[in-house]
Parts: C-alpha cells; structure tokens; sequence
C-alpha cells in the first residue's frame, strides 16, 4: 500500500491528512494512505521508514533539515533555503518547497489579474522567504519589509537572485502612509503582534498566512475598508496541490482537497 505523512513536531493540529486523504477519496485511490509522525530527527526517521512510504510533508522544526539530507533538491528549494517536500526517488530523496505554489495560489485569489509591483511584506522568517519567491513571479519589483528589527541582511541574497528591491521599516514608522502606497500586504506574524497596529496597517489588499482562527483581525479590518483578503487555508490547500502530483503521479483533483480542507477547519 502506498503511503505518504506530514513530519513535525507538535504535528496534531496539522490539516494535511484532510488535504490528501480528501484528493485521495476523489480519485478513488484507494490504495494510498496519508498520515502523520510526529518527529524531531528526521535522518533517524528516514533512515527507518519502509519504503511504502513515497512522499513526506515536512513543516517545522524540520524544513532545513530536508533540504540538507536530500539526495536532490529542486531550484527553487535551494534558492529559498528550505524545503516543504520530500519525494523518493530512484536516486534517493528529492527536496522540493512547494510554499512557493501556496503562495502563488493564495496571490492569484486575492489579486486575479492584477498586476502589482510593489507590497509590504510583515515579518522576516521562514515563510518570508517564499512569499518574496512568490510577490517576484507575480511581478512585484519593490518590497518594503515591516518587522521589529532590521532583518533584510538575511534576506537579501534570495532578493537579489529574484530582482527585488527591499527595504526595511520597524513598527515606530507611518505605517498609514506605507500600507496605502503598496498593492498589497502580505503578514506572516502571529495575530496578535499586530493588535496595536490594525487600523494603521488595513490600507489595501490583505493575504495573511494565518487560517485557525479565521478570518484574522487584520483581515477583518482590510474587508471593512472594501479590500479583498485571502487567508492561509488556501496556501496550504494550493501547496499540497502540488505536494499531492509529486507524490501520486496524478493530477490533484482541486476543488474536492479544498473542500475537505474546509471541512476540517468548520
């Protein structure tokens, strides 16, 4: 039988089994099994895990350590830093992030066929990094990075490679004056760091990376003032779109992975 898991660690509150198990029961595989494991080793864990197992989902801590113990990474792993992905091969286990096609899916919903140039991006971490992948292939030239210290020393050389212009600002700024200046605002901070700020910052369209709970305050701001939000329920579904093709060899029936993720987080 067929298998594929989502990694990490805490792990129980992950939706992807919903994802997969739901595309799954759509395309009546019923001989594959999607789970998850627990996990802060994940050498020790591959080195043991039977070869049913095709495919893994990693999130946090273990993203760096993927793309490390991979046999192949993909470009756009390497460029990121990171990896999402883990598919075995006959050459061994490839790495791949495909948080890049989360956050292009997330983008195409909140922006259709708007073309924007400019975005403030909130927060410096990991998941700033394919958001900036994915603002660069959408056409964004210049980011202005909102964070409580000045980060952009980590970031620059994935913005560098991408063609982007960044520049750094701490909450202490006009963050009126700079949220109504961009095409969109990108947040990839918890909730409640910016509970002091929401007013200020919901000047324009808004995707935050944060689904449970949701829709978040900022969200709820930025729709009161008629901006279109989109939230990280469809970055997750859009990244195990991808996640689910490389596993399975087959194409990921979308609407029904969506629906079964909605599902889960009713």
């Amino acid at each position: 039988m067929p298998r594929a898991a989502v990694l990490g660690s805490p792990i129980a509150h992950s939706l992807s089994p919903a994802l997969h198990n739901g595309g799954y029961a759509a395309l009546q595989l019923e001989d594959w099994e999607y789970t998850k494991f627990d996990v802060t080793d994940l050498p020790a864990f591959l080195e043991t895990v039977g070869e049913e197992y095709l495919g893994f989902s990693v999130t946090m801590p273990l993203k760096f350590d993927a793309l490390t113990y991979a046999d192949i990474v993909s470009e756009r792993a390497e460029l990121i830093g990171s990896a999402n992905t883990l598919v075995r091969t006959d050459d061994g286990w490839r790495a791949d992030n495909t948080d890049t096609e989360g956050v292009l899916g997330a983008l195409a919903e909140l922006l259709g066929a708007t073309q924007p140039t400019t975005a403030l991006l909130i927060g410096a971490g990991g998941t700033a990094r394919p958001v900036l992948w994915g603002l660069a292939k959408r056409g964004v030239t210049d980011v202005t990075v909102l964070n409580r210290s000045d980060r952009l020393a980590e970031l620059r050389p994935l913005a560098d490679a991408l063609g982007l212009t960044l520049r750094a600002i701490t909450f202490t700024e006009n963050l009126v004056g700079v949220a109504r200046s961009v095409d969109l605002i990108v947040s990839t901070v918890p909730s409640a760091a910016l509970d002091s700020h929401l007013t200020q910052l919901a000047k324009a369209p808004v995707f935050d990376v944060i689904y449970d709970p949701w829709p978040t305050p900022l969200t709820v701001y930025a729709a009161a003032d008629g901006f279109a939000t989109v939230g990280g329920h469809i970055m997750l579904a859009h990244q195990a779109f991808s996640q689910f093709e490389q596993f399975t060899g087959h194409t990921a029936p979308r609407t029904e992975m969506l629906a079964a993720l909605n599902a889960a987080l009713a």
